[in-house]
């Protein structure tokens, strides 16, 4: 829905809650011509129903609006002496449409003065769940939202079974574009297994101010571009087109910002020709083929790949046995494999042949040789033909949303023969650092603007499932900040002492407070 669709379907819901209501308004002690006014009449409402004038604020946000109609709709009935459960139930289920009823049928009083306690305990539970659920979307849909690490391509700058706390504010939060949704879940209901929301209508892509731009090396968590899997992990080849803010959720590191040239040699980055030097926490790994003497037997290889680190797994490629194939390792792992003894070699493997599943299909590319590439930038404009058409295709026809079409050797856009392009908005390069285990950014492309979710900040809980008993949690993870300089430090002994002393204080406290009584 465009904004003019918008504004049209927002001025024909204040006409419906007019002609709800207006009846009401005047019992109330207001106008009817109240209850048309646009925003003005939610104001009056509240004062209506006895609650604070900043509800009107909740009623416009998405998401939390789903939640808060149906309370208004309550303490509406309520207002009025409809506080039976049967008022209750279809006043939620008519989604307000029985207050219509109540306008022109009955004849009722306005309880001005009406307590705003919960008359039974039910009652006061569903009035501080809901409460809890507003704050709680709230915060997980604008402020903070938590996330697991589900696959290895970070591996080993952040581990499977991570538990992160992602940073809408950061980069600017974004408001969710599709307005009916469960709240604080993805694209799936647990239990269930089905779809948590409508894919109408949708709301045009809008981010608040943000505090940083998003810079090479930052680990980003984004919606997946590609995505079509019905759910993450789903392997039963189902698909579904999903709207941009319900595609599945991705962690990789920005490796190309807007307007760089991007170039892969030999696993290199390069950003504009020059290397791209990464920070001391990432781990960058690579696949290594191994030689070693086969004659020496206090040679230990489980025992050598726990040392080093290697944890995507290793095997012999031939029945020789003679090369040991380790599919993810540093570049300081492959150095202490070097040092030790009966280890002849150790070398990356880098791949010289092309992939076919390559971005743009280039047929010389591959994930270890790529591009040069230019990452596009919102307002440049490039030259657009036949050749340069593969990689800013689907930026046109999907992500901008123009139609394109080629008739000979003819590009057409929004039914216009063209030449060039202007991009609309900002595209990005992620990419995993564990980078023969990682599906990025080199075999599906750019990933937009309008896809950027947040910044992972903190991981407050990591857990091994290949570890036993205690040793499950990796206690050296827990509370450590994903960015920053240096290695990662742990603050969980700040937070039990910090927890320590709140308990004692409030001991204390609740001791002097008897004694004064």
């Amino acid at each position: 829905m465009s904004l003019f669709h918008w504004f049209i379907f927002f001025l024909l819901v204040q006409i419906i809650h007019g002609l709800g209501t207006c009846k009401l308004y005047v019992n109330a002690g207001r106008k009817s011509w109240e209850a048309f006014i646009p925003i003005y009449n939610s104001i009056v409402l509240m004062k209506i129903i006895n609650r604070p004038t900043w509800w009107t604020f909740l009623l416009f946000i998405p998401i939390i609006n789903l939640i808060m109609f149906p309370v208004v709709w309550i303490e509406t009935l309520r207002s009025f002496g409809k506080n039976s459960t049967i008022d209750t139930w279809l006043g939620i289920l008519t989604c307000g449409f029985y207050i219509y009823y109540i306008n022109y049928t009955q004849d009722v009083k306005y309880i001005e003065d009406r307590s705003l306690v919960a008359k039974t305990k039910t009652g006061d539970t569903v009035s501080s769940l809901l409460f809890a659920i507003v704050v709680a979307t709230l915060v997980h849909t604008y402020v903070m939202q938590p996330y697991t690490i589900p696959t290895s391509s970070l591996e080993k700058s952040l581990l499977i079974g991570d538990f992160l706390f992602v940073s809408k504010f950061h980069y600017g939060a974004r408001v969710p574009m599709t307005t009916v949704a469960a709240p604080m879940v993805h694209d799936t209901l647990p239990i269930i297994k089905t779809k948590s929301y409508l894919s109408w209508p949708q709301l045009p892509y809008f981010r608040f101010p943000s505090f940083q731009k998003v810079e090479k090396n930052d680990i980003v968590v984004f919606n997946w571009p590609a995505d079509t899997v019905y759910k993450f992990f789903d392997t039963s080849g189902s698909s579904i087109l999903k709207p941009v803010d319900k595609k599945s959720n991705y962690v990789k590191r920005c490796q190309g910002t807007p307007g760089d040239s991007l170039q892969i040699k030999n696993g290199t980055v390069y950003i504009n020709g020059k290397e791209l030097i990464l920070p001391e926490r990432a781990k960058t790994q690579y696949s290594y083929a191994v030689t070693y003497d086969m004659n020496n037997p206090d040679l230990d290889f489980e025992y050598l790949l726990n040392q080093v680190g290697s944890t995507d797994g290793a095997g012999f490629k031939t029945e020789a046995r003679d090369t040991l194939y380790l599919r993810a390792l540093t570049k300081a792992g492959a150095a202490t494999l070097r040092s030790i003894s009966g280890i002849k070699s150790v070398t990356q493997i880098v791949a010289k042949q092309g992939e076919s599943n390559i971005f743009s299909h280039n047929p010389n590319w591959n994930g270890d040789n790529f591009g040069p590439i230019y990452i596009p930038q919102a307002g440049k404009t490039v030259a657009l033909n036949l050749k340069t058409l593969p990689f800013y295709k689907r930026i046109i026809s999907v992500y901008e949303k123009n139609d394109l079409k080629v008739v000979g050797n003819e590009i057409y856009v929004n039914d216009k023969k063209v030449t060039s392009y202007t991009f609309k908005q900002n595209y990005y390069w992620m990419m995993g650092d564990n980078r023969h285990n990682s599906e990025d950014s080199r075999y599906w492309g750019y990933v937009p603007e309008d896809h950027i979710v947040g910044k992972p900040v903190f991981i407050w809980m990591s857990w091994d499932t290949n570890g036993k008993g205690i040793n499950k949690i990796r206690w050296e993870r827990l509370f450590t900040t994903v960015g920053g300089d240096g290695q990662p430090q742990s603050y969980f002994k700040y937070f039990l002492g910090l927890l320590a002393l709140y308990f004692v204080g409030e001991y204390f406290w609740k001791k002097r407070k008897k004694a004064k009584a």
